[in-house]
């Protein structure tokens, strides 16, 4: 399994993070397995394209919530890097709050 759980929604309150707050979060590696997911597809043309992480963040965005660590943002980023055999990920995580 690639990701600890594969999970549709949001289910953390929300945050009000913009591309500004997120940017203001210094990267870090997260472990795929101990994601879960926000989206259960994706566009598989979107993986493929190379150009896919040209614009926007860089890294991902997870929110970490009640124990769990959600990939709010950056799906294709984290397929890709297991397609690499890769098993960790940099992604700017938020604690979001209770």
């Amino acid at each position: 399994m690639i990701f600890k759980r594969v999970g549709v929604g949001r289910p953390y309150p929300d945050h009000g993070l913009d591309s500004r707050g997120w940017a203001d979060l210094p990267p870090r590696q997260v472990r795929l397995d101990e994601l879960v997911t926000t989206k259960d597809t994706l566009r598989l043309d979107t993986l493929l394209d190379e150009d896919s992480t040209f614009y926007g963040d860089l890294f991902a965005h997870v929110v970490q919530w009640r124990g769990d660590l959600y990939l709010e943002d950056g799906l294709h980023r984290a397929l890709r890097a297991a397609l690499q055999q890769r098993s960790v990920l940099h992604a700017r995580v938020h604690q979001a709050a209770e």
